[in-house]
């Protein structure tokens, strides 16, 4: 029987999807052995028996690991977690893992001579699935036993693997119920990834309807004159597509891989009615063979000069500066995704709208021609598609926004081919593949003509559920106090980019006063990519240009109140953040008495780019996090430690991971991480009922013995230094002794203790004496203009 918990892995194949996969299955905390062979191509000096030339392949590529950007890891110290070895001297490891992933090259020999080796040395139990792109489940599975073929499946990662949320799992005709299941969890739930389930065909679901549209674009794009800069234009936000669009896409994935995917569909999709469609473009295939396969080679579609970005032209295969197109049915596509596609393909009527509408209307027909051929239903394509590719919407998700009927009627003007299921559809007077009733999504099912309810896990728990639930306690135009259930509610910020401003400081303060009157704790999250981006900075910089310094203080003031209300409330508080959480957003999760973060936070103290220091509490709540319970020991030397609170700050530093943000001492050692982000809220619920239900009781506040003016000191003379080097400017240097004050406490010495108190209106005076300087204005200034940091 095969195992029912993953504790231990093995990786075969150590290229960039093999050691991606185990970077990812470090990051959730697996142990991992990752193989790969011995090099047949030895060195004159190179000793064949030395365990370091034996591994050297596996070695070098999770060396690489180190130095990829961005980083496939949370933490370095996640690269501990992974062993390595090679497939002629370790593969007796195979015995003590639960889970053996195959990611050797895409060859049907290579694959068969693997598994034959695996089934010899695999513990009996172990799940094997292999992270083939396309080849068939029977071809790989020859010769192989019925137990071996019982435990064995596809899992499709997608790159990079710990940034991109979808799994394609497909089952073998004898895959064990069982092992699907098992995959399922440990996939969703310590992977942090979205399944989506497809058939034993060529490249699955999103590879198989992602390359088609970017081939039809490819093929249409002459016919409408489009240059590389007008599809990626087209096709990049306009269209609820990434930024990358579709040549910088190609770029980042490698023209190779691109031809590769494409030409294995051209080889093999032999009775598809679009099969020319994946024939690659001769300029492609230039490409390839010329080397400029993307970024990796640094040049495809683009190359990087000093002069900037130049475009590959595309007849001439010569690079040439970049020309910005412009289209007003691009210019006037505004909104939510399926409102700008709209925009785009019913309402537009330029060269651009046309090509968009052509290629839409194809894309979408061929889709739906596959259902039951690569996918039982639309729910599974469309998140292949948004999953895999990044698309805000997708097939039938973008038909819906379109209009079925007016998008059905189009393609039959336009003599493109519907299948018959939709016509039965459209003609029944079923009018959108997705409709909602209450709290509860539906999608089409044309095998019973009726939809069907989309069944969600209990821990995909979200604030969009909340709403159409009627779970609203209280709100208003920041922020709303939802009831989640079991005693605990959730204060969702919905300002933009969540943004910190005084109705959302209000809400705060009321959220307490609910709390402690009539619930057992609260939970601070939101369904948003971003937690929070930090303080209304325009708020801030037009009341210090009115001179309004009591606005700014009354609500600096209140921020840093409801921060404090939140840590010391009588009912438990447990952040949730995802996404951005800087400034005023990492103060309100340092506030909380726990943190439930998502794996891929962005958390930092970064005032310091807009001329200004923390001013809810920042400062305190880190020094609080990372001196912990010797804060008020006076045997204990708090310098090193002030220091690494001053770097965090004074620099800037943004953590690129929630382990990343532990060890900057934004999270502390108890704080718990969510690697799936849908199920965050959940996990902070139970966190919060955990809290609530094991006697909570509000922490005592700290008391610090810190070094004073000594202190200031100590650092005024490393800042000097760095001016005098032309590191930082004299602004920077201020800014970094008004800092350095509050941090040491102020007037005050190691042989007295000062309260939060005291350091809060450190904090406060000093954030409200930068305020007044022109040159922090002027940085404020500069941010919200080109948003980055400006340096004088």
């Amino acid at each position: 029987m095969a195992t029912k918990s993953i504790r231990r892995a093995a990786v075969i194949g150590s290229g960039v999807m093999g050691s991606g996969i185990a970077a990812h299955l470090a990051n959730a905390g697996i142990p991992v052995y990752l193989l790969d062979i011995v090099p047949f191509n030895p060195g004159p000096n190179d000793d064949v028996n030395d365990p370091s030339f034996r591994n050297r392949i596996a070695t070098a590529n999770k060396e690489a690991l180190k130095k990829t950007n961005p980083s496939p890891v949370y933490s370095l110290r996640d690269l501990d977690l992974i062993t390595v070895g090679n497939t002629s001297d370790h593969l007796e490891w195979l015995a003590e893992v639960d889970w053996i992933v195959e990611v050797v090259p895409e060859n049907m020999k290579i694959k068969r001579d693997t598994f034959e080796k695996v089934e010899k040395h695999a513990n009996p139990n172990a799940i094997i699935s292999s992270n083939t792109s396309g080849l068939s489940i029977e071809g790989m599975l020859e010769g192989r036993s019925e137990g071996f073929r019982q435990r064995f499946l596809v899992t499709h990662f997608f790159n990079p693997v710990r940034y991109m949320k979808l799994l394609e799992i497909v089952e073998g005709k004898e895959t064990d119920p069982s092992v699907t299941e098992t995959i399922v969890r440990f996939g969703s739930q310590t992977l942090g990834k979205g399944i989506v389930f497809g058939k034993d065909t060529t490249n699955f679901i999103a590879n198989r309807i992602g390359v088609h549209g970017m081939m039809t674009i490819m093929h249409l794009m002459d016919k409408y004159e489009m240059t590389s800069e007008g599809v990626d234009a087209v096709f990049g936000r306009p269209m609820g597509r990434p930024g990358s669009a579709v040549f910088r896409t190609a770029d980042l994935v490698g023209l190779d891989t691109f031809v590769h995917v494409a030409k294995n569909c051209y080889d093999t999709l032999t009775e598809d009615e679009e099969r020319e469609i994946f024939n690659v473009p001769g300029f492609m295939s230039q490409l390839v063979e010329k080397g400029w396969t993307g970024q990796k080679a640094g040049q495809g579609f683009y190359k990087k000069t000093r002069e900037g970005i130049e475009t590959l032209d595309l007849n001439t295969l010569e690079y040439r500066p970049q020309v910005k197109p412009e289209f007003a049915s691009l210019s006037k596509a505004k909104g939510a995704p399926g409102d700008r596609i709209k925009k785009v393909v019913v309402d537009g009527d330029d060269q651009a709208a046309k090509f968009a509408r052509e290629v839409t209307l194809r894309s979408l027909a061929y889709t739906a021609r596959r259902l039951s051929e690569i996918a039982d239903d639309v729910l599974n394509i469309d998140r292949g598609l948004r999953w895999g590719f990044n698309w805000d919407l997708g097939p039938f998700e973008t038909w819906d926004a379109l209009g079925v009927k007016w998008a059905y009627d189009a393609m039959k003007e336009a003599d493109i081919s519907v299948p018959d299921w939709v016509t039965t559809m459209v003609e029944s007077g079923v009018e959108s593949f997705y409709k909602w009733e209450g709290a509860t999504q539906y999608y089409y099912d044309p095998r019973v003509k009726s939809y069907q309810a989309i069944v969600k896990s209990a821990r995909e728990l979200n604030v969009d559920f909340l709403q159409k639930s009627n779970k609203k306690v209280l709100s208003n135009s920041s922020a709303t106090l939802h009831d989640m259930g079991d005693g605990i509610a959730l204060l969702e910020f919905h300002t933009k980019m969540n943004s910190i401003d005084p109705d959302l400081i209000e809400m705060m303060h009321k959220s307490v006063d609910e709390i402690e009157a009539n619930w057992d704790g609260l939970v601070i999250g939101n369904d948003a990519d971003n937690f929070s981006a930090g303080a209304n900075l325009l708020l801030v910089l037009m009341n210090a240009q009115a001179g309004q310094w009591s606005d700014i203080e009354s609500m600096v003031k209140s921020f840093q109140d409801a921060n404090q209300r939140m840590r010391y409330c009588w009912k438990p508080v447990v952040a949730a953040p995802a996404g951005l959480t800087l400034g005023g957003g990492a103060e309100v999760t340092l506030g909380a008495n726990a943190v439930q973060a998502a794996g891929e936070l962005y958390m930092g103290l970064v005032e310091v780019g807009v001329g200004l220091i923390p001013g809810g509490g920042g400062n305190l709540q880190l020094l609080r996090n990372v001196l912990g319970p010797y804060a008020g020991d006076k045997e204990f030397d708090a310098f090193p430690f002030l220091k690494k609170v001053f770097l965090a700050i004074g620099m800037g530093q943004v953590a690129k991971s929630a382990e990343e943000a532990r060890e900057f001492g934004f999270l502390s050692q108890t704080d718990r991480i969510t690697i799936n982000r849908d199920h965050l809220l959940y996990e902070a619920k139970q966190a919060a009922l955990g809290l609530a239900k094991s006697g909570f009781r509000p922490p005592r506040a700290a008391k610090f013995r810190l070094p004073g003016p000594d202190g200031v000191a100590t650092i005024d003379m490393l800042l000097y230094s760095m001016e005098a080097n032309g590191q930082i400017s004299a602004h920077d240097r201020l800014i970094g002794k008004t800092l350095a004050n509050v941090l040491c406490g102020g007037q005050t010495t190691s042989s007295a203790l000062v309260d939060e108190q005291h350091l809060l209106d450190l904090e406060r005076e000093a954030f409200m004496s930068l305020c007044g300087e022109p040159k922090s204005q002027a940085r404020m200034q500069h941010m919200l203009m080109n948003n980055k940091p400006l340096r004088n």
